[in-house]
């Protein structure tokens, strides 16, 4: 489930995202961890949520940057709830 409209330009939007996840707003189940990936077929990057058999649960797209900067937001979790 990708959310192609609304693409993460900015750390502050990744934290954001990364926050409404944690938090469960989303109304996600089973979710197991966060991933900065890169799509096979086109190259693009994005943001994962994935469940407990690391399946894909959301993905929203992410600019290059926000993919170079973001390794360690996503990583250790955001910082402010």
């Amino acid at each position: 489930m990708s959310n192609e409209e609304s693409i993460i330009t900015n750390l502050e939007d990744l934290e954001k995202f990364l926050i409404l996840v944690e938090s469960g707003s989303l109304g996600l189940s089973n979710v197991s961890g966060l991933a900065l990936a890169t799509n096979n077929k086109d190259g693009r990057r994005f943001v994962a949520v994935l469940d407990d058999k690391h399946q894909l649960l959301l993905s929203r797209l992410v600019t290059e940057e926000v993919f170079q900067t973001g390794q360690d937001l996503v990583r250790n979790g955001p910082t402010k709830h």
